[in-house]
């Protein structure tokens, strides 16, 4: 491999900011804010939308869609066109 072509992979903190949760990774991604750890390092944050503590489909919120309901729906409100 070529030096100094590479950015920095090193250990960064990610947090969900909705969830309060947070987790220590290793990743390419930079940050100006900074983050003391459990273990007494500082390191780089990164903020995020969401993570596996705050998805629905990984808390179990999930809905499920009922397609089947909504294509009868449809064609009770607008009426089958290919028939004709």
């Amino acid at each position: 491999m070529k030096s100094g072509i590479h950015p920095a992979y090193r250990p960064v903190v990610f947090r969900d900011r909705a969830a309060e949760f947070a987790f220590l990774s290793r990743s390419t991604a930079t940050s100006d804010k900074t983050i003391e750890w459990e273990d007494g390092n500082t390191y780089p944050v990164i903020d995020v939308e969401i993570s596996s503590q705050s998805h629905p489909f990984y808390t179990g919120t999930a809905r499920v869609l009922d397609t089947a309901g909504r294509v009868k729906r449809f064609e009770r409100r607008y009426g089958r066109h290919g028939a004709r």
